[in-house]
């Protein structure tokens, strides 16, 4: 019966390590996972959104609301409908509400309004 063993072991030595390693890697990925979740220093994650886009020559930087002198309706400054107005024919806002009262209404394209 020992030599059955032996033979097949010789025979099928590729596999049997192929197995292993994969077990092996499962179990190390399993116990790392374990350990990561119980560390006790957690912290939570904040996303914060930024605006990526610098404030033209000549706006506040606090000023998000844009305008257009031709126009009646007012952006958020990183909107795309903002950016599509030409820079000398932009009006800025400190608030929406400035804007309102300035005859402007909120454009329908422009997410957060």
């Amino acid at each position: 019966m020992g030599e059955k063993i032996k033979s097949w072991l010789k025979a099928n030595k590729e596999d049997i390590f192929l197995i292993f390693t994969i077990v092996a890697v499962a179990l190390i990925g399993f116990a790392l996972g374990r350990i990561s979740a119980l560390r006790e220093n957690k912290f939570p994650i904040e996303v914060q959104s930024a605006s990526i886009m610098s404030p033209p020559a000549g706006e506040k930087k606090d000023s998000k609301i844009v305008g257009s002198k031709d126009g009646t309706v007012y952006h958020l400054a990183n909107c795309s409908g903002a950016k599509q107005i030409k820079e000398e024919n932009k009006i800025y806002f400190s608030s929406q509400e400035e804007a309102q009262k300035a005859g402007y209404r909120p454009a329908a394209n422009c997410p957060g309004l």
